[in-house]
């Protein structure tokens, strides 16, 4: 029989959390955590300095995670997370800055903002949870939940189109657009390695049902059930047409890498020009 008296076993990202802050608020099951998992394996993996990280958060229950990680992290207003995060980037460019949030907020309330972050090709890294529903505030219909689910205020069958989010951003000019889901961590942390490295706006979607509503209501079962599902359901395709990529009831849904590409990105060209204009240094701007 195994010591009462043993030291508890270190988390290996521990190092990297708020210990003094967990357990999370998540429900058993929430795919939230496993996408937080991935994150941070891939800050580790990169052997990133936490003091060089800034994770920026909006409301909703993804948005918790900004609370959790040992960073210096924002947890800003509904939808307003990505203005948040344009204002550290061009206040400290040196900085890796990264949103992680969830779909309404991105996309509902925040919509307008993420899309012309993309146009600018700002160097953000957005994490998209996409759990099809606003699960903090009772399940119901969002920006992203498919056409004739069951959601809350959808008890019928949801009779509006889904934003594909992976085509949005890519038509809007990101950089790097991934999707994955829960049920692929470790294929989610290269995808995030690579947009911690890249420079200019990445767009990683990650899919992860809301177990304690939207997958209820929709009869996906328990989350052993769901990672399952999710699992038999996905396609890995490389360089597929992000047009393509809608979810759908009854079809596939397509994971992968759809963009990787090179432009000219939005705070590098604006130093370029105040350093042009001004004849400063760029580290005499940088604090």
């Amino acid at each position: 029989m195994l010591s009462e008296n043993l030291p508890p076993k270190a988390h290996p990202l521990e190092k990297l959390l708020r210990t003094d802050r967990l357990p999370h608020i998540w429900c058993p099951g929430c795919g939230i955590g496993i996408a937080l998992n991935s994150f941070l394996r891939a800050v580790k993996k990169l052997n990133l300095d936490p003091k060089s990280i800034v994770l920026i958060s909006g409301i909703g229950c993804s948005g918790r995670a900004s609370g959790y990680v040992a960073f210096d992290s924002f947890h800003t207003t509904h939808g307003r997370a990505i203005p948040l995060a344009m204002g550290v980037k061009i206040a400290r460019p040196d900085l890796k800055v990264v949103v992680f949030s969830g779909d309404g907020d991105l996309f509902a309330i925040g919509g307008n903002h993420i899309i012309h972050a993309a146009r600018r090709n700002l160097d953000l890294l957005v994490i998209c949870i996409n759990n099809f529903n606003y699960g903090m505030t009772g399940g119901q219909l969002g920006p992203t939940t498919p056409f004739s689910s069951y959601t809350t205020t959808t008890p019928y069958g949801n009779i509006e189109h889904p934003f594909n989010l992976v085509h949005l951003t890519a038509a809007a000019g990101a950089s790097f657009v991934a999707r994955w889901t829960v049920a692929h961590p470790i294929q989610l942390a290269r995808s995030i390695e690579k947009a911690l490295n890249k420079r200019g706006f990445s767009f990683i979607e990650v899919i992860a049902p809301c177990v304690t509503l939207y997958a209820r209501y929709n009869k996906l079962g328990r989350p052993p059930q769901i990672i399952k599902y999710l699992k038999e359901i996905s396609v890995i395709e490389k360089s597929m047409d992000s047009s393509k990529a809608d979810i759908k009831i009854g079809n596939k849904i397509f994971v992968g890498e759809f963009v990787d590409v090179e432009r000219p990105e939005y705070v590098s060209e604006l130093y370029r020009v105040i350093r042009e204009k001004s004849g400063r240094k760029i580290d005499s701007l940088v604090r």
